[in-house]
């Protein structure tokens, strides 16, 4: 460890001798033997900053399908605030292959997706289930969950909304 600290400080040394046009010619090339002399491999890359945003899901490789919904967007009216709303989003598989859904994520904590983790028979039907907890919530809601699957596009969008009242004040 010694020895790699001593090879990269000799290093930044001579960079910053033959960039600034300092020293004379027989301290570069003490240097540069010395380098020669004593190799050390290179130290590691630096790790690469992870992206700003997270990968979505791979669809499930292979063959596509279509799949039809009854509406993408439930509007469940007026709630007060702490309530839990549920809506059963009903859609069929209209294509030629089976349907495999194989994500499904609310756009925040609040918004829950329950899906089928089996594939789904082209013509059969079945439910994805969202639940909406409207807990320290107010006003106009619009929540969003995007499902990924093995369609073309890979992702469909459901949305569930409404508004959400305070509750009125103890008495």
């Amino acid at each position: 460890m010694k020895l790699r600290i001593a090879f990269l400080s000799l290093m930044a040394a001579c960079f910053f001798m033959v960039s600034c046009g300092g020293g004379d010619a027989s301290v570069r090339d003490q240097a540069r033997q010395a380098v020669e002399a004593n190799p050390t491999p290179a130290a590691p890359a630096a790790p690469t900053a992870a992206p700003a945003t997270p990968a979505a899901p791979a669809a499930p490789a292979g063959p596509t399908t279509t799949m039809s919904f009854d509406n993408l967007e439930y509007d469940y009216g007026t709630v007060t605030a702490g309530e839990k709303v549920q809506y059963a989003y009903k859609f069929k598989n209209t294509g030629s292959e089976p349907l495999i859904i194989s994500n499904a994520k609310g756009s925040c904590g609040c918004t829950v997706p329950e899906w089928p983790k089996e594939p789904i028979a082209p013509g059969e039907s079945s439910e994805i289930l969202v639940q909406f907890d409207s807990s320290n919530k107010s006003g106009n809601q619009s929540k969003r969950v995007t499902l990924t699957s093995n369609t073309n596009p890979a992702q469909t969008f459901l949305t569930i909304k409404g508004i959400v009242n305070k509750p009125e004040a103890a008495q």
